[in-house]
């Protein structure tokens, strides 16, 4: 099972256990960005730092596309010893490029003026698998 490990804030966490929230939404940023997309391109997946991808066609459309998930393991609390958590099935992921008011992708700056695209992307969240509240 691929599972993908994020933290949460426990009013949201709270929200997931009862079934009030089917959605979670991440940043794609460049520090990040292996961890939630893949670069489709010329019918192979690629990470962004890829060299391979380098030799693609530069002609060739690129797709940014979620990484596929069969769950997310959700965690809230300190980030000291042990935390509770709850395993919850992925139904979908979409990588979602955000546009500006014109409609254009939306370019941003990192901390170091780099231009990178917005992207988001939602996970839609279903059945709960496992539940521990109170870890030992």
């Amino acid at each position: 099972m691929n599972i993908l490990t994020l933290s949460l804030k426990r009013k949201y966490f709270d929200e997931i256990l009862a079934g009030k929230k089917a959605h979670e939404y991440r940043e794609v940023r460049p520090n990040n960005t292996k961890k939630y997309v893949h670069l489709l391109c010329e019918g192979k997946y690629y990470e962004d730092d890829d060299p391979a991808f380098d030799e693609t066609n530069p002609d060739s459309p690129v797709e940014i596309v979620a990484k596929k998930y069969d769950a997310i393991k959700f965690y809230t609390g300190a980030y000291s010893g042990k935390r509770p958590y709850m395993l919850v099935e992925v139904k979908e992921a979409e990588a979602v490029i955000e546009v500006d008011e014109n409609g254009n992708d939306l370019i941003l700056k990192d901390g170091n003026g780099e231009e990178y695209i917005a992207v988001t992307v939602d996970y839609t969240l279903g059945k709960i698998l496992e539940v521990n509240e109170n870890p030992e």
